[in-house]
């Protein structure tokens, strides 16, 4: 029997360091002598890009979704040891349509990945799935053991977080995948000088209990431009925060894979899906929250910003001053 865990990363929502969260924690976890696969199932292909291997026509998960090839054989060596890819191409997108005809068609990936965990060469298989809930989302939440959800510290990125767990309990009671759990919340884009970045955290914890790391990622530049360098944050940045959240969290990853996972949802936590109006009885203000480049809009209040700081294992500073 094959000791790899499948683990997708997926959010409907796009934006919110899903790919990111994805190839970073993969390259710190091949780092504490984890062997790792990411495969790319977005045919945007970006977990690709990140990681340095360039799109080629035919090289992606395409053929052994409609079982025409095998996915051991599009395998390939990244420049991180012990990390492997299974690269994308945009041509991708074109199995929702394909596999639509098919008669199991939610099982497929699940298929196709059967020759992999047969080899058991692998610790973990990251999956990193489009930004929305089609059908190869769908496949690879059958395939996949758990589900880490990447959330912006955001108001608008509760919503897509009360999706994603619908979607995990309509695909166990019926029946697709029954194993299927939430592995865990990771809050991305945190920055402290916002109140509600905060309050979003809070929200979730209060709903999913130990199910949301404690380890949480920051809004810096860095982790913006490694991509386009086709560098983890690793590679590009060692010794930035961003690297900093990411090796704090593969830790805390490896921490709670020792021990065994409870209820679907988490331990102190429950199954109802946080409601985004629930800060205090009335909604946030949008237009004072941090715009993507990571700098408060000028019609943000003094009240807005907090000067309490994040509590471990990660306390990313106040602003920073990168360049």
């Amino acid at each position: 029997m094959s000791t790899t865990r499948v683990i997708a990363f997926a959010n409907q929502k796009g934006g919110v360091g899903k790919t990111t969260t994805a190839v970073n924690l993969a390259a710190y976890l091949a780092e504490r002598s984890q062997d790792m696969l990411v495969i790319d199932l977005d045919p945007q292909a970006n977990a690709t890009s990140a990681l340095g291997i360039e799109k080629q026509p035919g090289h992606s998960a395409y053929a052994a979704l409609l079982e025409e090839g095998q996915l051991p054989g599009e395998v390939i060596q990244t420049a991180i040891k012990g990390l492997d890819l299974i690269p994308s191409e945009p041509d991708l997108a074109g199995a929702e349509i394909d596999i639509a005809q098919s008669e199991h068609y939610l099982h497929c990936f699940q298929k196709a990945l059967a020759p992999l965990l047969a080899e058991d060469r692998y610790d973990y298989i990251f999956i990193d799935c489009p930004p929305s809930l089609g059908i190869l989302t769908s496949n690879a939440l059958t395939a996949a053991h758990t589900l880490i959800i990447p959330v912006q510290c955001e108001y608008l990125a509760l919503e897509g977080l009360s999706i994603m767990t619908r979607i995990i309990e309509q695909l166990r009671t019926g029946g697709a995948n029954p194993e299927l759990t939430l592995d865990g919340i990771v809050m991305t884009m945190f920055d402290g000088r916002t109140r509600l970045a905060l309050q979003v955290m809070e929200e979730v914890k209060k709903h999913f209990g130990e199910r949301v790391y404690e380890t949480f990622i920051p809004r810096t530049v860095r982790l913006s431009e490694a991509p386009s360098f086709g560098q983890p944050i690793m590679l590009y940045d060692p010794r930035g925060t961003g690297a900093q959240a990411y090796h704090a969290l593969a830790k805390e990853f490896l921490r709670r894979h020792r021990s065994a996972h409870h209820s679907p949802f988490g331990e102190g936590g429950t199954t109802d899906p946080p409601s985004p109006e629930r800060f205090g009885g009335q909604a946030t203000d949008l237009s004072r929250v941090t715009r993507d480049d990571g700098h408060q809009t000028t019609d943000a209040t003094e009240d807005e910003t907090v000067k309490a700081e994040p509590t471990p294992p990660f306390s990313p500073p106040v602003a920073e001053t990168e360049t």
